[in-house]
């Protein structure tokens, strides 16, 4: 296994930085997946993190100036590694005005990513800062696991309001209480609720529009034709796990989506240029 790379563009380097932070939000660990064409960082949906799993998915080419991997075989031509992204987050910071960045997969004491920033200088002298920060080889018995999730057979497709709007009225929901029902219909409308038995408040969204693809027979498949648009599909979830959601955003979507499957789970969607992410939030009853 075999993995480098290299970021000279610092516009491009500021926006790998901004991708990585958005991961460390969202997760302690997860693993990154490399290929010949695309870099993802997987994080899959087990009770441990209490069901969420994402998946982001970047293109290599529109990061990297140079890229060369070759994988455990011809035939699994990846490579998986179990990272914390707080770790590579915090190396990346620190090389942010970087006139060049070096990415190599190296063994030191244990599996590392290795960075090496070529630091500006006054003088003739160059100036490298390295930082090794340890991975684990995921054994590719278990690459399964961090394949690219399905997308769910979903009632209801929305676009979302602007994220930092959305963020304010979650944080203010969360001082009353631990659960928040996300429910959306197919004419452009979403609510942000939560009852208890003290206090019932309700956040209206309007004219927000649904995504294309609602029309093709997702969206609850042929009965989202029969179905009043008017009528709300909802889905409970811990209002802790959409905060961080939005906590942690760096990456400025074109495009933010949300497909909520019935009281089963909601799944969120940004998009922008050359990164896509996926987050998965699990229902609670």
């Amino acid at each position: 296994m075999k993995f480098r790379a290299k970021i000279i563009d610092i516009g491009c380097l500021n926006h790998f930085t901004r991708v990585v932070t958005t991961i460390s939000k969202l997760t302690k660990t997860c693993v990154l997946r490399l290929t010949p064409d695309n870099l993802f960082f997987v994080l899959a949906g087990k009770v441990a993190n209490g069901g969420v799993s994402m998946w982001c998915e970047l293109s290599q080419a529109n990061f990297f100036d140079e890229y060369n991997m070759e994988g455990v075989s011809a035939e699994a031509n990846e490579i998986c590694l179990e990272v914390t992204p707080e770790n590579l987050s915090r190396a990346l910071k620190t090389v942010h005005n970087a006139k060049a960045l070096k990415i190599r997969l190296t063994k030191k004491h244990c599996p590392c990513l290795t960075f090496a920033a070529e630091l500006p200088t006054l003088s003739s002298v160059s100036r490298v800062v390295t930082h090794d920060i340890p991975v684990e080889v995921v054994p590719r018995r278990l690459w399964e696991e961090f394949k690219e999730p399905d997308m769910p057979d979903f009632d209801v497709s929305i676009y979302l309001p602007a994220l930092k709007t959305m963020k304010n009225v979650v944080d203010r929901m969360k001082n009353l209480s631990n659960f928040l029902v996300i429910e959306a219909n197919l004419n452009g409308e979403m609510n942000l609720k939560i009852e208890t038995d003290l206090v019932s408040v309700t956040t209206h969204f309007k004219d927000l529009g649904n995504p294309p693809w609602g029309d093709e027979g997702s969206q609850g498949g042929g009965q989202s034709q029969s179905r009043d648009p008017e009528a709300m599909v909802g889905a409970r979830v811990d209002i802790r796990k959409l905060q961080q959601f939005l906590m942690g955003q760096q990456v400025n979507p074109s495009k933010a989506m949300c497909n909520i499957v019935r009281k089963r789970i909601i799944h969120l969607i940004l998009l922008h240029e050359d990164v896509s992410l996926q987050y998965f939030i699990p229902a609670v009853a």
